[in-house]
């Protein structure tokens, strides 16, 4: 398997914006999350790589995302299982070139990848409208609040959070609740990732 540093190395590659690398820092930290939660503990990084891979050719190739993703994957020698576990977290979704990801999410790690990946957005986003501008102190209500208010954060899908919900089988309060937990368990991690970048 890749090592968590080449992830890293080719995830700079192709992504130099500082939101891109907060995003891919904040799926591996959530998935890491989930895999101990949901007792998957020797996978923790294996889950985590496919969190910090997932978006590697949305900077560049924003109209081809998941599409591009598998030639960048194999030139930086990832496993077939890693580039289809970054695949099918477009599933049923239509990119930007018209042609629609069919690369359905089989196990549960890419279900969660599924699920949980528009959610982190509106949750960091919905801690930057706080006084705090954590998630640390973030309670579920507020959540709602703006996870119900369509016009906010518009760009994260409601549509596919509650697909990837309905996929693992969860409530849609169940998904909220543990993203939102693992976001504030890890959002120390995850800004000391980002110094560490400047």
């Amino acid at each position: 398997m890749i090592s968590r540093e080449e992830a890293f190395v080719l995830l700079k590659k192709y992504n130099k914006d500082p939101f891109h690398i907060q995003h891919a820092l904040t799926a591996e930290a959530v998935m890491k999350w989930y895999a101990r939660e949901l007792g998957y503990e020797a996978e923790e990084d294996y889950w985590g790589i496919v969190g910090l891979l997932h978006d590697i050719d949305f900077e560049l190739y924003p109209e081809e995302h998941c599409l591009k993703a598998p030639e960048l994957l194999r030139d930086g020698g990832v496993s077939e299982d890693i580039i289809h576990a970054v695949c099918s977290h477009g599933y049923g979704i239509t990119v930007g070139c018209g042609a629609t990801i069919d690369v359905e999410p089989t196990r549960e790690m890419e279900k969660v990848l599924f699920a949980a990946d528009e959610l982190t957005g509106l949750i960091w986003a919905t801690a930057l409208m706080r006084p705090s501008k954590s998630t640390k102190d973030m309670e579920m209500k507020s959540l709602k609040k703006k996870y119900k208010s369509k016009g906010f954060a518009a760009g994260c899908s409601r549509e596919v959070i509650e697909r990837g919900a309905e996929q693992l089988g969860w409530e849609l309060d169940k998904l909220l609740e543990m993203t939102l937990r693992a976001m504030a368990e890890n959002e120390d991690a995850i800004n000391a990732g980002m110094a560490a970048e400047q």
